[in-house]
């Protein structure tokens, strides 16, 4: 928790997400690497404008998803240069995160350590699960040796648990709670809790049920809207992406309005 605190210091932190656009030999990259940078920009500016507490960074567009093992080096390559115009951008004392999908953890670690980003978003950190690219074994040991060996110990690593788009049938006899705790016991520096799909909310029941019994921080990962907000002010940060976008849909772009309402309601909240 302490690491934690030393980056988001407020109550509930919000870290908004931008969803960075198809990138180079995906699908759906539409040939302009600048335009991408530009829109990336452009959101943050919007979050900053807004007084979040943070900013994650994902290659969401990149549909269908890739396993990490099949990634080209374009995509470590185009995330690090977008992650350096961010940093640029973003003041030192805003966090800033990254998650590369799908499971990139390394590559994050990696993209984290030489644009000084001060988090990344884990996927499969312990235990394995069925996701819609295939199956995704645990990998905190490799994960955390990765990071030593780089000497990226500052990189704070947030571990999805029960993952969103995912299937858990194979871990099916082991709950919510002892995930968390393996999460813990493997050193992570924070679990998130999220819905079953992205942009549906978590149950604030299992919240409750995570901070009362883990010791980690625990972050809500989908679902946080400005209509639900009160359900999840016990977590410690929310990770606010699709609410943030026109019709609260994580396809469009991000509606400024949508950020302030969020963003006054939460301080009216802290201020209490």
């Amino acid at each position: 928790m302490l690491n934690f605190r030393k980056l988001f210091s407020k109550k509930c932190a919000v870290i908004g997400m931008v969803h960075v656009e198809a990138l180079p030999g995906t699908p759906l990259f539409k040939n302009n690497l600048q335009s991408i940078i530009s829109k990336v920009k452009k959101e943050a500016e919007i979050y900053l404008e807004n007084n979040v507490d943070g900013i994650l960074l994902e290659n969401m567009h990149d549909v269908p998803y890739i396993q990490s093992k099949d990634f080209g080096p374009e995509i470590t390559a185009s995330m690090s240069r977008i992650s350096t115009e961010v940093r640029h951008l973003v003041p030192n004392d805003i966090p800033c995160g990254i998650q590369v999908l799908s499971c990139g953890n390394k590559e994050a670690l990696a993209i984290a350590k030489v644009c000084s980003l001060n988090f990344i978003r884990a996927e499969g950190y312990v235990f394995s699960h069925i996701g819609d690219e295939g199956f995704t074994d645990a990998n905190a040991g490799k994960l955390l040796r990765y990071r030593k060996q780089i000497s990226a110990e500052d990189v704070l690593v947030f571990a999805d648990i029960k993952k969103k788009h995912s299937s858990h049938a194979i871990t099916s006899d082991i709950s919510l709670e002892e995930t968390a705790k393996a999460a813990e016991y493997f050193l992570a520096d924070g679990v998130i809790l999220t819905g079953t799909s992205t942009g549906y909310p978590a149950d604030y029941n299992e919240l409750n049920m995570l901070k009362s019994t883990s010791r980690l921080p625990v972050l809500i990962g989908s679902g946080v809207t400005v209509e639900n907000l009160e359900n999840y002010i016990g977590a410690d940060g929310l990770i606010v992406g699709s609410h943030f976008k026109t019709a609260g849909f994580w396809q469009n772009d991000i509606d400024k309005e949508r950020v302030k309402k969020l963003m006054q309601k939460l301080n009216q909240i802290r201020s209490e």
